[in-house]
């Protein structure tokens, strides 16, 4: 078994961000040459999350509005009496959703469905540069 690990780098803009990464992680998969396997992207921060979706306007903005619910950005977290910040939702939202993400390729193409994108999303209160580490493992 082969393993080759790649990074990539986004500029995000916080407050809920959802980026497409679906043509990034499977140029990554073509790129490594390799015909099957699995392909983990994880993001390493502690206010970003990673999950599929269909990348539309609407269903992601019913995200949004459902996040926005379960975890209001308004409320007083603890989090921000310890640093003095402002972030505390975003330290819940990414602990919801999971830093990270795992896609079966076959045929060096990633097995998604038809309407399914893989996305990163980053919950901070403002413009972030981010790194995510892409691990390609497979034959």
């Amino acid at each position: 078994m082969t393993v080759i690990t790649k990074e990539l780098h986004l500029r995000t803009q916080g407050h809920t961000d959802v980026e497409d990464i679906t043509g990034l992680i499977q140029a990554a998969v073509a790129e490594s040459g390799l015909h099957a396997g699995i392909v983990t992207v994880f993001c390493p921060g502690s206010t970003g999350g990673l999950t599929t979706i269909e990348h539309e306007d609407g269903v992601i903005a019913d995200l949004q509005r459902i996040l926005d619910e379960i975890v209001p950005p308004d409320r007083p977290y603890r989090h921000h009496l310890r640093w003095g910040d402002d972030n505390g939702s975003a330290h819940v939202r990414a602990a919801l959703i999971g830093p990270s993400l795992t896609a079966p390729f076959v045929a060096g193409r990633l097995t998604l469905g038809a309407w399914q994108q893989i996305v990163f999303l980053d919950f901070d209160t403002g413009p972030r540069s981010r790194r995510l580490v892409v691990q390609i493992m497979g034959e």
